[in-house]
């Protein structure tokens, strides 16, 4: 069954590269991500896990821990490892999940059957802090993921979590908000003391709140 946004993510044990790790537990009350790969010692996986390590401290900048996941087991992943490290100039530092039984796979609806029947998609989860799904992305296996857009949308769930607000096309961490349109002008200025600009009713942008 497919996860949808607002879904409680599905809470699991499972071996990994760092040890037996039960996901609640592992995200602690921060926030997660937790992404696909379809196969170790593959190109583009590797890249990615090279990718993402090297970006490691704006995740936990932001209080968001990484796990990965493929159908391969534990022992074959602790041999990438090395490739990793060789290939992309960065060292895995987030554990990968063994999952050669398919728990994790099928608990979130990674196998594609018309994809692939045997290898994850390209999927990305990003679970908050009360542990629901706030975002699900899915590549096709040919398709590197692209780490600015996953941190842009991390900083953009991170926002409205915390302010009556949205952000609009293209938007980047500190550039203009769009303020909810069930907030009115009135609490808009209670809410946003550095002002709006007003296009429409419906459209309102404020710098960004926490800037």
């Amino acid at each position: 069954m497919a996860i949808r946004l607002g879904d409680e993510a599905p809470d699991f044990t499972a071996e990994t590269t760092e040890g037996t790790i039960n996901f609640y537990d592992y995200l602690g009350d921060g926030w997660g991500i937790l992404f696909s790969h379809p196969k170790d010692f593959t190109p583009v996986c590797t890249t990615e896990l090279g990718a993402f390590s090297a970006r490691r401290a704006d995740f936990d900048k932001r209080n968001t821990k990484l796990i990965a996941v493929s159908v391969d087991d534990v022992d074959s992943h602790l041999r990438w490892k090395s490739d990793i490290s060789e290939t992309q100039g960065a060292e895995l530092n987030f554990p990968i999940i063994g999952d050669a039984d398919r728990k994790v796979a099928d608990l979130y609806d990674m196998i594609h059957p018309n994809a692939n029947d045997t290898l994850t998609v390209r999927s990305v989860f990003i679970v908050d802090p009360n542990k629901k799904v706030k975002l699900t992305l899915t590549y096709p296996a040919s398709t590197g993921r692209n780490v600015d857009e996953i941190v842009r949308v991390l900083d953009s769930l991170q926002l409205s979590a915390k302010f009556p607000v949205s952000t609009p096309v293209n938007w980047k961490d500190g550039e203009d908000v769009i303020i909810a349109p069930a907030v009115s002008d009135d609490d808009a200025k209670e809410k946003f003391p550095k002002g709006f600009r007003k296009v429409k009713d419906y459209l309102r942008y404020t710098p960004q709140p926490n800037k």
